[in-house]
């Protein structure tokens, strides 16, 4: 049983409203996504690295990857949405992964993602029946908004959690789950549809997932700040 992270990255970043898809947006005088392969590259554990780019991506190519060589893997089989991405990368490795080897699904944009965190959540899924993810409880009190943008209620937030990346399911079971509900947002809830219960595993929110411009500065500060420590 081995371990492989799968990183979608054929994603065009519409939200950040920059021109260019945001994995490749600046972080620290380097892609955004190039600090994200760095961590995955850098457990031990993990067997290889496959990024899943658009068939058409042409920005790959303007950068050094050099310090990864023999860790990463590049798949050009990207699709219209991350569920198409996971999916059509999940399908390049039949035959070279087995059905019961790991497979740990990350996020390009999540660029804070730390060694501890990865080792943390495969010591606690190692062994488990199903997978699992990592997660946050929730914080703050929730509101359901009406149709005119108006606070209609409070939603319990008992019991949620926020869920994150990596998402860590075997090959196998995550080809038969993604196929079986193509429209889900994440991995563990194409798990979740096949009846099945993913394990919560307690992450923070340094974790973070840049969607909008001010997140692009908050993973600046957290890196710059782990850089002086």
């Amino acid at each position: 049983m081995s371990y492989y992270a799968l990183v979608p990255a054929a994603g065009g970043g519409a939200r950040m409203g920059a021109g260019r898809p945001k994995q490749y947006l600046p972080l620290l005088e380097r892609p955004l996504i190039w600090h994200t392969l760095a961590t995955l590259c850098a457990v031990p554990a993990v067997a290889r690295v496959f990024v899943v780019l658009a068939p058409d991506d042409a920005e790959w190519e303007r950068y050094d990857w050099s310090a990864f060589a023999g860790r990463l893997e590049i798949l050009r089989c990207g699709g219209a949405t991350r569920a198409d991405s996971v999916g059509n990368g999940l399908k390049a490795l039949l035959g070279r992964v087995a059905a019961e080897d790991w497979m740990l699904v990350h996020d390009a944009a999540r660029a804070c993602l730390t060694v501890a965190q990865v080792e943390t959540l495969i010591a606690a899924l190692g062994d488990d029946a199903v997978g699992g993810l990592l997660a946050q409880p929730v914080a703050d009190t929730l509101k359901r908004a009406d149709g005119a943008g108006r606070s209609e209620g409070t939603v319990s937030r008992e019991n949620l959690w926020q869920a994150q990346t990596p998402q860590m399911f075997r090959h196998g079971l995550l080809l038969s789950a993604l196929a079986s509900a193509p429209a889900v947002t994440d991995e563990a809830g194409a798990v979740e549809a096949l009846g099945l219960k993913p394990q919560l595993v307690a992450a923070d929110a340094t974790n973070l997932k840049v969607t909008y411009p001010l997140d692009l500065h908050l993973a600046e500060i957290i890196l710059r700040d782990r850089k002086q420590s």
